[in-house]
């Protein structure tokens, strides 16, 4: 009887991995990876996971990144590996290293044949070009940017990349001499790496999607007008962030090349022996050299966001809004979050989030005076005045704090993604354009009950956290999260984000000049989600009025 058993086991056993799907050791152009295969439950279907791909080379310090040369026998792709060297939250020291340039990839599987012709999803992390990493956050083994969720359940393959952040990944002297944009090309790097070599993992390298959150959301943006990914991808899709936002481009980089020199000791007289010297230069101290301020500001938060992309007159040959003809072509999908200022309006004026401190409308104003400050005293006065029309004589201080929200949002995410929009509406030969707002209240019990979708509020439920740590979310949270991802992978599989692998709740209509429909995402999808011309008056305001004034002054 023992023996009978013992038969059946092994019998289970072979059963088990005959019928498990799995690539197993895949060749790519470097050479043969071996990745993790993952049943999904008792008796679900499987996932293959790579983690530590490289796709270039370990790059030089402030130089392009390079092909990476190959490897000898079979690379274990089991674990994450290091974040691009940035400072800590502290910005007393660094996490990270220089060798960083790896992607991970997730490729859902049946239970008895491997996928073929999956479309694919590249998603490109935010963190003010600073910070970050292609597996995001973690706590313990649970990592925010886990492609497992989106992989298995909009039935999509699902790449993570690392790209050089700070001073490392941006800094330029705005010359040949250091150009700058090296996180970009990192970006650009592992894409056409995915194009290449995504066949072997059982994707269409004709149907891939470019996707990412603030910064990352930005570089999105940027990827699809830069003339180097011509005919690498067919669609993108930007979380809050922009080219054309105020915080997108540095315009006066050999400023902040210069600043970090003279912190390492670098001689600044001239272009050449600055890039030289800044290349031999130890990177840790590179890195350091750049302080993000946050308290004591002279101005908003936004403006001291220096540390950013360039027009080279190469990878970015002209300024954005002069690029869109590039992503005539690209299927494109840009939000925001509904109170995206939140976060940056709570650096600027803390007494926001504390329900016992009042503002007052001086408070609003100096604010307002901060943002506009290329356009003077008079961008200043309409502004403010535009913002607090509605306030009456003695203004309740929710309505004064929504507003300095409302007034932050508009400024730092909403009108650059309404301009973006406009721009590729215009410029689009085959590629659609569709536009949302995310609303879903913030789940941090600190904030006032007020506040709606602050900064970064997205990325739980598009990575589909409700689903992986249940226990931490309610049934509505898993309603947004599972309309989102069938969202985005229907729009990666097809271009329409309502047709494809998944159903959605309520169609989503295009945006259009004339009806110039949005998406209101949240856990209440129905008829009245699908709306119109979102905050037009704010919209009409900046980029008719305020862009027409004079200005006096460039913004930091």
């Amino acid at each position: 009887m023992a023996r009978w058993g013992i038969l059946c086991l092994a019998l289970c056993c072979y059963l088990g991995v005959a019928w498990a799907a799995t690539l197993g050791v895949v060749h790519t152009e470097g050479g043969f990876v071996e990745g993790e295969n993952k049943r999904l439950g008792l008796f679900g279907d499987y996932i293959d996971i790579f983690r530590g791909i490289p796709f270039a080379a370990p790059p030089k310090t402030l130089e392009d990144p390079q092909p990476h040369p190959g490897w000898d026998g079979t690379l274990k792709a089991k674990d994450f590996k290091n974040r691009c060297m940035q400072m800590t939250l502290m910005q007393n020291d660094v996490r990270g290293k220089e060798d960083c340039l790896y992607l991970n990839i997730w490729i859902p599987q049946g239970k008895k044949q491997v996928s073929t012709n999956l479309p694919v999803m590249v998603w490109i992390y935010g963190g003010a070009f600073l910070v970050g990493g292609g597996q995001g956050a973690n706590f313990l083994d649970n990592y925010l940017y886990d492609g497992e969720e989106i992989a298995v359940r909009g039935n999509v393959i699902v790449v993570t990349l690392n790209y050089r952040v700070g001073p490392l990944g941006f800094l330029s002297t705005g010359d040949s001499n250091m150009p700058g944009n090296y996180g970009l090309k990192d970006q650009h790097m592992a894409i056409a790496w995915v194009k290449r070599n995504i066949k072997a993992f059982g994707g269409d390298p004709d149907n891939i999607t470019i996707f990412g959150e603030s910064a990352g959301a930005t570089s999105v943006s940027l990827q699809i007008l830069s003339p180097k990914n011509a005919g690498l991808f067919k669609r993108a899709i930007s979380q809050s962030g922009v080219s054309l936002c105020s915080w997108a481009i540095q315009k006066d980089p050999l400023y902040w090349a210069k600043k970090v020199g003279q912190e390492v000791g670098c001689p600044i007289s001239n272009t050449t022996d600055l890039a030289n010297c800044l290349r031999v230069s130890d990177p840790k101290a590179v890195t350091l050299a750049y302080h993000l301020q946050l308290v004591n500001l002279n101005s908003p938060l936004v403006h001291t966001l220096a540390i950013t992309p360039v027009v080279d007159g190469d990878f970015l040959p002209d300024i954005p809004e002069k690029l869109f003809a590039n992503a005539a072509d690209i299927d494109y999908i840009a939000g925001v979050n509904n109170m995206d200022g939140h976060f940056f309006a709570g650096i600027d004026i803390p007494a926001i989030n504390r329900p016992l401190v009042k503002i007052t409308a001086s408070d609003v104003y100096e604010l307002v005076k901060g943002l506009t400050a290329d356009r003077g005293e008079r961008g200043a006065n309409l502004t403010y005045n535009i913002y607090t029309e509605l306030w009456g004589d003695k203004p309740d201080q929710e309505v004064m704090k929504r507003t300095v929200v409302d007034l932050a949002t508009d400024y730092i995410f909403l009108i650059p993604t309404q301009w973006a929009l406009n721009l590729h509406l215009q410029n689009a030969r085959s590629g659609k354009t569709y536009s949302y707002v995310f609303s879903q209240p913030s789940r941090m019990p600190v904030y006032p009950s007020w506040v709606g979708a602050d900064h970064a509020d997205d990325l739980q439920y598009v990575f589909g956290k409700p689903f992986a740590t249940p226990l931490g979310y309610l049934p509505k949270h898993r309603t947004v999260s599972a309309a989102m991802i069938a969202y985005w992978t229907n729009f990666a599989r097809t271009g329409d984000p309502n047709t494809g692998y998944s159903e959605v709740p309520i169609t989503w209509l295009p945006y259009t000049t004339e009806g110039g429909y949005y998406l209101d995402i949240n856990n209440n999808l129905n008829y009245d989600s699908v709306k119109q011309n979102l905050r037009a008056p704010f919209v009409n305001y900046w980029n008719a009025v305020y862009l027409k004034l004079p200005q006096v002054a460039t913004t930091p």
